[in-house]
C-alpha cells in the first residue's frame, strides 16, 4: 500500500515529528499513522474493538521508539489475560514499524456487545514489557509494568515515573475515516502526543516520592511540589483531545502551535515511518535452528515439508527438511571455526 495512493492517506501521515518548548524545558514528539497503521489491520483484518487497541500500541510504540538514534530496535509487547491477550510491535529504527495480536474472536464479540471496548478491559491483568536493543555494543534494556484494566496511557505514565524517573504526559487515539476508496469502506488512523520534561538542573527533575505505605498514625506524608514550567506544559498538552490527533486537515506543526505558542514552540526535520516486516529466509534459519533436530523433525507436515508463517506479515515460508539441516550443520561448523581461530 503505498503512501501517496493510499485510500484515505493524507501528507501529514506515518511521520514522528520531534519537537522542543525550550522556555519550558520540555521535549516531545507528535505521530500520525494512516496507511502503516491501516497496512498491518487489514493484513489481519481484526475486529473493530482489536484494531483500536493496536493502533494505541503502535503509536506508542513509534513515539517510543523514534526516539532512538540511527539503530536499534524497540519493542512494547503485553501478555494479559483479557480478550486481547497479546499485543506485539516492533519498531526498528529509523522507520520501520510491524504489528500484530493475538485474541479470543469470541470474548471480544462478548466484550463488544456489552460496550466493554476500553483499552483496559480488552487487555485485562499481565503485565507490559517495553524493550530496547540498541545491538551488541550496548546493553539490552527492559522495562516492565504491570497491567491492571489501565488504558495504554496509564501505562506508559507508570512506566516513565518508576523506570526511567522523567515527568511525562502521553496522549493517544484510534478512529476510523469512512472512504469509498477502501475496500471495506474504513480507513484507521492513530495519533500520539508525549510531552517529557528535561531541564538542565536534576533537583528540578526530582518528583514527589512514593506512599510508604501502612505509615504511623499521625505521620505526615511530604507532598510533592511540581515544577512550575513541566505543570504548565502538561496543563497545555492535557486540553488535547482525540479529533486534534486524528484529523488530517490539522497538521501537527499547526497543533503545536495551538498548545504552545505563546511559550515558543520549535519543531525539528520529520522522520518518516513506514510498515515493514523484519522476516527472512535467514532469520527463520537462525529461528529454526534454535531447535533442537528431534524438534524441526516434528514440525515436518504430512506434505513432507517445515511452514513456517510469520504472524507480523502472514508471509509463508515452505522449507525443505533436508535443506534446513544442511544449512544449520553448516552455520554451526562455520560458527564453531570462528570460535577456534579466535582462541588462537
Amino acid at each position: 500500500m503505498a503512501g501517496a495512493a493510499a485510500a484515505g492517506s493524507h501528507a501529514g501521515d506515518d511521520l514522528s515529528l520531534p519537537f522542543a518548548v525550550e522556555a519550558l524545558d520540555v521535549r516531545g514528539r507528535v505521530v500520525r499513522l494512516g496507511p502503516a497503521l491501516d497496512a498491518v489491520l487489514a493484513r489481519h483484518n481484526y475486529p473493530p474493538a482489536v484494531s483500536r487497541v493496536v493502533g494505541e500500541a503502535m503509536a506508542l510504540t513509534v513515539l517510543l521508539g523514534s526516539a532512538l538514534k540511527l539503530e536499534g530496535r524497540f519493542q512494547l509487547q503485553t501478555r494479559s489475560s483479557g480478550p486481547v491477550n497479546m499485543i506485539v510491535v516492533d519498531f526498528d529504527a529509523p522507520d520501520r514499524v510491524r504489528a500484530c495480536a493475538r485474541f479470543d474472536a469470541e470474548a471480544v464479540a462478548a466484550a463488544a456487545a456489552a460496550g466493554e471496548t476500553a483499552t483496559g478491559a480488552l487487555l485485562g491483568n499481565g503485565h507490559l514489557a517495553m524493550t530496547i536493543d540498541q545491538g551488541s555494543h550496548a546493553s539490552r534494556y527492559q522495562g516492565i509494568v504491570p497491567l491492571e484494566g489501565q488504558s495504554l496511557e496509564e501505562c506508559a505514565h507508570t512506566y516513565f515515573q518508576q523506570s526511567e524517573q522523567i515527568p511525562t504526559l502521553v496522549r493517544l487515539a484510534v478512529g476510523e475515516e469512512m472512504t469509498l476508496q477502501s475496500p471495506n469502506g474504513r480507513y484507521y488512523r492513530a495519533g500520539g502526543l508525549m510531552v517529557q520534561f528535561m531541564p538542565h538542573s536534576a533537583d528540578r527533575l526530582r518528583q514527589a516520592d512514593l506512599s510508604p505505605g501502612d505509615a504511623p498514625t499521625g505521620h505526615q506524608i511530604a507532598a510533592g511540589v511540581e515544577d512550575e514550567a513541566w505543570n504548565e506544559a502538561r496543563l497545555l498538552a492535557e486540553t488535547t483531545e482525540a479529533h486534534e490527533l486524528l484529523d488530517p486537515l490539522l497538521p501537527s506543526e499547526q497543533l503545536l502551535y495551538r498548545l504552545y505558542h505563546e511559550r515558543g514552540v520549535r519543531v525539528f526535520p520529520a522522520q518518516p515511518v513506514r510498515e515493514a516486516c523484519q522476516c527472512s529466509r535467514e532469520r527463520i534459519m537462525g529461528m529454526l535452528g534454535g531447535f533442537s533436530r528431534q524438534e524441526r523433525a516434528d514440525m515436518v507436515g504430512d506434505d513432507g515439508r517445515i511452514g513456517v508463517t510469520c504472524e507480523f506479515c502472514s508471509r509463508h515460508y515452505d522449507l525443505d527438511p533436508g535443506q534446513v539441516e544442511a544449512e544449520i550443520a553448516a552455520a554451526a561448523l562455520a560458527d564453531s571455526d570462528e570460535g577456534g581461530e579466535r582462541d588462537a
